[in-house]
């Protein structure tokens, strides 16, 4: 027995042990790659990078979001053998924008270089393992 009460604009639904025991019907839909509204994740069954995913925290359409763009997007496509070592000047240009907004990047500390690296290297990391689950 479900019991369900409104509050304000909230439905509040009281579910009991029984109810938690009785296996769900609900059926799974295949993803559709075409489906451009389906969540896709960070790496686009194409290969390209989907700016949308909410994964980057809106780091793609915030104020320095054509700089993160432009970083991310090199070191994506990196062929070096060191990957993203071809995109310094893309990350030190986004750097550089960040601080400019601190209420919205936070630094560690405003003097540590340690936090610009910490970031390039998370944003290296996660591209390079997310490219290697996409290619699984």
């Amino acid at each position: 027995l479900l019991v369900s009460s409104t509050v304000g604009k909230d439905r509040i639904i009281f579910a009991t042990k029984e109810d938690h025991e009785t296996p769900s019907s609900a059926e799974l839909v295949a993803d559709d790659p075409d489906d451009p509204y389906e969540e896709q994740g960070l790496i686009l069954p194409n290969g390209d990078i989907n700016w949308n995913c909410p994964c980057l925290g809106g780091m793609a359409s915030g104020p320095c979001g054509e700089q993160f763009k432009s970083a991310f997007s090199c070191f994506h496509y990196s062929t070096e053998e060191i990957k993203g070592s071809d995109c310094v000047d893309q990350f030190r240009a986004m750097q550089e924008c960040m601080q400019k907004y601190p209420d919205l990047y936070p630094q560690e500390d405003e003097n540590d270089e340690k936090s610009s690296k910490d970031l390039e290297a998370a944003s290296m990391e996660a591209s390079a393992a997310k490219e290697e689950k996409g290619s699984s």
